[in-house]
């Protein structure tokens, strides 16, 4: 293959940046201007962007439709929504351009984040915590006599990406009931699939909802306030999704009302989350700070899946997490 431009608008620390250097070779690696450390920061447009073939991190939409050169852009994240338009999804169709993300990073680091997420509410850590920071009791039978087993639960995951297929894994051990919403079903999944008009039934069935789906024109608001009315006063919802999958309102409104059991949140709409919300105070709700896929290899991650497909994309094989 020939010497290929490839340009970087994310910010690495100095081993990642060494090794990405380092891999991309004998391609020229070209860093942006306009680069930003935060995966989910909108870069500002960058002319470097515009002679590049390749293109590692988040670069603004306007480059991608405007670089006359693109061949494929490569994200550093698992969410793709600003690129998921029309007229970016045109060009890069004109082109015979690829858009892939990097899913396969974040796959493990959301399951556990989810796992973890499911076992807290199972055994009531959050109310163990609040009595540790005071008033320091003993209440050893209120917290026995809520307390729950995961072992055997229905599970309903919305989503079956990267993220659901390897919380399904992991869930495997723990012999749950799963029944999976999957966009495109391909008729091999080992578990129960349901269709969107079929989500009304599958929240009253489930003791556990567990959201991983990204944002996109199907998903926006599908975790609704009808189908929140359908879950039970026992059952779970957590999200390590985007926050805008769900109807925040509604969501705060059964919590308050107590009409589920409590909620697990890694994403809100909007974030960062303002500290005078009312979903930080919503009874039975537990925030992370959008860090599920986080780890602190992350980095060197992201470096390693993206030179991953480099080699890929230099021998004309198929691209890993393509969306585009």
């Amino acid at each position: 293959m020939d010497r290929l431009i490839i340009a970087s608008t994310i910010v690495l620390p100095p081993e990642a940046a060494r090794s990405l250097s380092e891999g991309v070779a004998p391609h020229a690696l070209e860093l942006a201007a306009a680069r930003s450390a935060k995966n989910l920061a909108v870069v500002a447009p960058d002319p470097l962007v515009l002679g590049a073939e390749v293109v590692f991190g988040q670069p603004h939409p306007d480059d991608v439709r405007a670089a006359p050169r693109l061949r494929w852009v490569h994200l550093s994240t698992a969410g793709y929504a600003r690129y998921d338009v029309a007229a970016v999804r045109a060009t890069l169709a004109a082109r015979g351009a690829a858009l892939t993300t990097s899913s396969g990073v974040y796959a493990d680091p959301c399951a556990e984040h989810a796992l973890a997420f499911l076992l807290s509410a199972s055994r009531r850590l959050p109310e163990c915590l609040e009595n540790q920071r005071g008033p320091r009791g003993w209440p050893d039978a209120h917290v026995r006599s809520r307390s729950a087993l995961l072992r055997g639960r229905r599970v309903l995951l919305l989503g079956f990406g990267a993220i659901g297929r390897r919380l399904a894994e992991l869930l495997a051990p723990f012999e749950v009931e799963l029944c999976v919403l999957r966009s495109r079903p391909r008729g091999d999944e080992p578990f129960r699939v349901v269709a969107r008009e079929e989500l009304g039934d599958a929240f009253a069935w489930a003791d556990h909802v567990v959201s991983s789906l990204p944002e996109a024109e199907g998903t926006r608001r599908l975790v609704s306030a009808a189908l929140l009315a359908r879950m039970r006063p026992d059952a779970w919802f957590f999200n390590v999704g985007r926050g805008v999958t769900v109807d925040q309102a509604a969501l705060i409104e059964a919590l308050e009302a107590r009409r589920i059991a409590g909620a697990y949140l890694d994403v809100t709409d909007p974030e960062p989350l303002p500290p005078d919300h009312p979903l930080w105070r919503a009874p039975g709700c537990v925030i992370t700070p959008h860090s599920a896929g986080g780890r602190r290899e992350e980095p060197m991650a992201q470096v390693e899946h993206f030179l991953a497909n480099l080699r890929r994309f230099e021998r004309g094989e198929p691209l890993v997490d393509r969306v585009i």
